[in-house]
């Protein structure tokens, strides 16, 4: 079901930016300056490296704006999904794109090295870790080559006091499982204001983890699948473990599942003190941090806590009270009562150390284009 969610997605994104695409391209007068225009101009060959998750999404985000653009883009794309990348290489030449706009190269990192140092590739855009992306920005960097970077994140799930618990447990449990919580805008700690709401929600969120069961990740009716490979279950255990160690709480699961596969128990953890590793970490998988509160001030400082600024969201009764606070939170976007979500006509990103630069909307097909100031005397 997701996957076909996703390949409806990726229609959407190419659709909104054929239509209107030509649109956020027109030259536009600099409002007061009277003979001067701005041309936007592409900037020429793009490298675009692209995670193993959302691996259609993920190529989308990128294709359909900067071809739209007139950049050409080369894809490196995960090695655990080389059949995406060459699936999506047919469907463009299925579609009569021109031979070498789209092209994916299969290679070794220091062959993406080579990439980024040709003067030819005029721009690099990353969706992936942290420490890719500062090696990634490091190397553009030194090259003088813009780069947009869509890193991970921490996001926190706040819970006001005038929220409605049910529904806020509803969007908050599936946001924290979305791909199995191998997504870096799914939600990953959950804050709640008011200790006795909190012990509320605690309950109502081991229920419903509980009431999940592992099988084939081919059979919908499958509510807990495998995560990707062995590494990321054994770095995930390592998280659980080391956190526990440091004074965590384990409230629910934190072991494998006994299984074929690579899965592991949908996971609380509590009791995290600022000290602890996990305080600042990502967990790319079904772990979720619980904290509890006594005042709003409390959660958006804890909120902002961490290094991570990709998404957040804000729930409450009061809808102008919960924008506020959502104003208040360091992140690129914050979803105020809905769970974390994507639309081709809005952007994309993050602060901090989730990166910069934007994807999708306007913004995303303005992010690699030379803005060309002509003028003319008056």
């Amino acid at each position: 079901m997701s996957t076909r969610w996703e390949v409806g997605l990726v229609a959407d994104i190419m659709d909104y930016y054929a239509t209107n695409g030509e649109g956020f391209l027109k030259s536009k007068p600099l409002d007061g300056v009277p003979g001067a225009t701005i041309v936007l101009e592409p900037l020429g060959v793009l490298l675009a490296i692209e995670p193993w998750n959302f691996p259609f999404y993920q190529l989308a985000r990128v294709a359909a704006p900067q071809l739209v653009a007139g950049n050409v883009v080369i894809f490196k794309h995960a090695p655990s999904v080389p059949q995406c990348a060459l699936a999506y290489a047919d469907v463009f030449r299925e579609a009569g794109a021109p031979e070498g706009v789209y092209t994916n190269l299969f290679a070794t990192i220091p062959q993406v090295n080579m990439l980024i140092d040709d003067f030819r590739v005029r721009g690099v855009a990353l969706t992936g870790s942290e420490r890719a992306g500062a090696v990634v920005a490091e190397r553009a960097g030194r090259n003088l080559k813009k780069v947009v970077l869509e890193l991970g994140g921490s996001d926190p799930f706040i819970v006001l006091p005038d929220a409605d618990l049910n529904e806020a447990l509803a969007q908050g449990v599936f946001a924290r499982l979305l791909a199995m919580g191998q997504a870096c805008v799914a939600s990953k700690r959950f804050i709640v204001v008011g200790k006795d709401r909190a012990r509320i929600y605690l309950d109502g969120v081991v229920q419903r983890f509980e009431s999940l069961e592992a099988g084939d990740p081919a059979d919908e009716t499958t509510t807990i699948g495998p995560l990707v490979s062995k590494r990321a279950l054994e770095g995930l255990l390592d998280q659980i473990n080391t956190a526990k160690a440091h004074g965590a709480r384990i409230v629910l699961g934190g072991r494998r599942i006994e299984r074929p596969g690579w899965y592991l128990e949908p996971t609380i953890i509590t009791d995290i003190s600022p000290e602890n590793p996990l305080f600042q970490q990502e967990t790319f998988g079904p772990v979720a941090s619980f904290y509890a509160v006594d005042t709003v001030e409390e959660a958006i400082e804890l909120a902002n806590a961490t290094k991570f600024g990709l998404g957040a969201t804000v729930f409450g009764g009061d809808v102008a009270h919960a924008q506020e606070v959502a104003s208040r939170v360091e992140a690129g976007m914050v979803w105020v009562n809905s769970c974390a979500g994507t639309d081709p006509a809005v952007p994309f990103g993050g602060v901090k150390n989730s990166g910069f630069g934007r994807e999708l909307a306007e913004d995303g097909i303005g992010e690699f284009v030379n803005r060309k100031l002509i003028r003319i005397p008056a």
